[in-house]
């Protein structure tokens, strides 16, 4: 994977292979097909922890938002974002040691087995497949990344559409930026 564009990996991503908050992600494509935020911010958050799928799902949504007129994005959408920014102590993203690419995230020796069958003993384990401290740290790392190259973006979104210009001024000021 190392050579291959994000958008090969968009097509690629192995949602059933990779946790959420509830379990595996198979249902994730389903979910951002039909723009269901609320169940794709508990899937991807939960108490403050970010996923294995959180910098995936970003990366698909945040090409989706590029595309869209600013006025047809919505609050819940905005939510999602402001959700993860949230999680995130930026301040402390450059010094914790991560993965160099993330598409490293999706070697084989971090994904989750095909069969669920053996899931609840994978969890009982100190360290499951892709929860390292280092892999761990890269869900927030890239997402995080991620959400600062989406930058122009949300200036756009917050220019064009008043009823989300406040939400999206507190996610810049999340991210650093003003």
């Amino acid at each position: 994977m190392m050579n291959t564009s994000f958008k090969e990996i968009e097509d690629t991503i192995p949602w059933q292979r990779l946790t959420t908050a509830y379990g595996r992600g198979t249902d994730i494509p389903r979910l951002i097909e039909s723009g269901q935020f609320v169940e794709l911010v508990n899937l991807i958050e939960h108490q403050s922890t970010l996923w294995q799928v959180t910098p995936w799902v970003l990366l698909v949504l945040l090409r989706k938002l590029a595309k869209k007129e600013p006025k047809k994005v919505t609050m819940k959408e905005i939510n999602l974002y402001l959700t993860v920014a949230s999680t995130i102590e930026v301040e402390i993203m450059e010094s914790q040691n991560r993965l160099e690419k993330m598409a490293n995230l999706l070697d084989e020796k971090y994904l989750w087995p095909e069969n669920e069958g053996k899931d609840e003993e994978w969890w009982e384990e100190d360290e499951p497949p892709g929860y390292t401290r280092d892999v761990f740290i890269s869900y927030y790392y890239f997402s995080y990344i991620l959400l600062k190259k989406a930058l122009p973006v949300f200036n756009r979104i917050k220019n064009d559409n008043n009823q989300l210009a406040s939400s999206i001024q507190e996610l810049l000021l999340l991210l650093g930026s003003k």
